[in-house]
């Protein structure tokens, strides 16, 4: 007898192949069978032709902090996924000496858009190397599977201390940094992960620590992540670390590198392409590089408390450094300051994350009931309607409000046609939800079901076993999971229902359920009436069904070469 049979259901295999009618069988948490009228269940789950495929992989999150707190990571199983992929761009938890856990929790509150309360009160600092946060989260149990980078930021700081975002390392840092990684990837990381992206910064506008690695410590790092043949090297790459110089790291080490992030700009279109047919030309060379990029547009609610967008910006160092609200209000309200913003605005036009396209800002809720009328207006209009410039209509608009009025930027990838040519390559890695990060700005956890259904269904830019495929079997073949990914007997039932008639993501709300009472955004499926962890129920039709304790999911530390 099994355990579960999903009968009547349009088996995606998660290989891209057409799908075939018939039923799926559960026992001891793994695929038994997959046939047509298979026998007698425990459980029995009636399909009636809804769509059946293995669960989401998302390999870019930053649930490291929120996971010590929320086994379940919520709200990605409710989303599909089953796998969470985290300590991307190398901005992890551990390793952590406890004299480090406040600036590292500062850093991540800057850098990741993260509440200081919710973390001061979330986080169960039960470990200090990453060999024993890999432990502590096995012993507490985790709701999806869980892979976790090595990351960069935290290797950096455990070995310089505050000097890590200050200067280079010598030899003898870079060789104990070297330890650590080799350390982690014997415990079970999937791989190594950084950033050199210029919008990285931590608390007070300081680069996070992995922007002040010189090409010694990089290339070190690296090869030291590789010397056992496996693992995958995660980079949110900045201007210096070129896709020509990372396609040497690549043939050097011999492991796949995955770059980040690959958007489109309307400000600077041919960018994204210049970039992703150099990645294409390092693969025809033989080379291991992976373009990745997001199927959501990337807008970003925010108040000017902490106003991410413009962050990688040189003239808005001072603001960041502000450590009070009332030298934040001066600051902003410096015509001086204000000139020279407007001035880097234009000079670095298409290379900024906020890059001047104001008809593209909007005012999401205004914190006086006198501005409640102008909610939903562009700042292009405001500001044409008061007669000023844009970046002077907002900033006085928000200091009027006391920093309050909440704001929403569509930044990046809104263009459907040229976003719909990224996303048909079949190389790219379709992620970049940031799930566990930015909770204010956006939730883009949901990213898997929007690709079914807008991208596929709507659009048609990908068939839907080939985007099942590229959300399931190919990130699994990337990061080396072996058991998961793909229908098959003798894999992982981690599996996903789902209408294709009515699949996508729902509308995003905002909750006030983090610690400390912190807000969120959150969101909903659609179409979506079951998810399985490992044989182990944790969505139905309304949402997460599972009980907290029972923690189906997998700490991943074995992956394929």
């Amino acid at each position: 007898m099994f355990d579960l049979v999903i009968k009547d259901a349009e088996i995606h295999d998660g290989t891209g192949a057409q799908p075939r009618r018939g039923d799926l069988g559960v026992t001891d948490g793994k695929i038994a069978e997959i046939g047509a009228g298979l026998g007698a269940a425990k459980e029995t789950v009636k399909a009636d032709g809804l769509a059946l495929a293995p669960g989401i992989i998302d390999g870019h999150t930053h649930y490291d902090a929120q996971i010590t707190w929320d086994p379940f990571v919520d709200p990605s199983p409710a989303l599909g996924v089953t796998t969470a992929v985290m300590g991307n761009c190398g901005f992890t938890i551990a390793p952590c000496k406890p004299a480090d856990r406040d600036i590292t929790m500062r850093h991540l509150t800057h850098v990741e858009g993260m509440s200081l309360e919710a973390l001061r009160s979330g986080i169960k600092w039960g470990f200090e190397s990453f060999p024993q946060y890999l432990d502590m989260l096995e012993k507490n149990g985790v709701g999806p599977n869980i892979a976790c980078f090595s990351g960069h930021s935290s290797v950096r700081t455990w070995v310089m201390g505050a000097e890590a975002t200050e200067r280079a390392a010598t030899d003898d840092e870079i060789a104990k940094m070297a330890a650590l990684v080799r350390e982690a990837m014997k415990a079970g990381a999937v791989g190594f992960a950084s950033s050199t992206a210029e919008a990285h910064n931590g608390e007070g506008g300081t680069p996070m620590p992995s922007r002040l690695a010189d090409d010694k410590e990089l290339r070190t790092l690296v090869r030291a992540m590789g010397e056992g043949g496996r693992g995958v090297y995660m980079l949110t790459k900045g201007s210096k670390t070129t896709v020509p110089y990372l396609e040497e790291i690549a043939a050097e080490v011999k492991r796949p590198v995955v770059i980040a992030a690959l958007f489109h700009s309307n400000t600077n279109p041919t960018a994204a392409f210049t970039w992703l047919a150099q990645v294409n030309e390092a693969r025809a060379r033989g080379h291991q590089l992976v373009a990745q990029t997001s199927c959501c547009p990337l807008s970003m609610d925010f108040t000017f408390k902490s106003p991410y967008l413009f962050e990688s910006m040189q003239a808005w160092k001072p603001a960041m450094a502000a450590h009070d609200p009332q030298a934040l209000k001066k600051i902003y309200a410096d015509p001086s300051w204000r000139a020279k913003v407007r001035q880097e605005l234009e000079e670095r036009r298409g290379r900024l994350l906020f890059n001047g396209e104001w008809q593209k800002l909007f005012v999401v809720e205004a914190a006086s009931e006198k501005n409640r009328p102008l909610e939903g207006a562009t700042l292009a209009d405001l500001a044409r309607t008061q007669g000023k410039d844009p970046l002077d209509c907002i900033l006085d608009l928000a200091l009027g409000e006391n920093l309050d009025t909440i704001f929403v930027a569509q930044l990046l990838h809104n263009d459907d046609t040229e976003v719909g040519k990224i996303l048909s390559d079949p190389n790219t890695h379709i992620s970049l939800s940031d799930a566990g990060a930015h909770l204010t700005f956006f939730c883009d956890a949901g990213f898997g079901l929007h690709l079914m259904g807008h991208w596929s269904r709507d659009l048609g830019v990908l068939d839907l076993p080939q985007a099942v495929h590229r959300l399931t079997g190919q990130p699994a073949k990337l990061f080396g999971i072996q058991d998961r990914g793909l229908l098959k007997p003798g894999l992982a039932a981690d599996l996903m229902l789902f209408d294709p008639r009515t699949v996508d993501r729902g509308p995003k709300r905002r909750a006030h359920d983090l610690p400390a009472g912190a807000a969120r955004l959150t969101g909903s499926a659609v179409g979506l009436h079951g998810v399985w962890v490992n044989g182990a129920r944790v969505a139905n039709e309304k949402g997460f069904c599972a009980d907290p304790a029972s923690r189906p999911g997998k700490v991943l530390r074995h992956f394929a070469a």
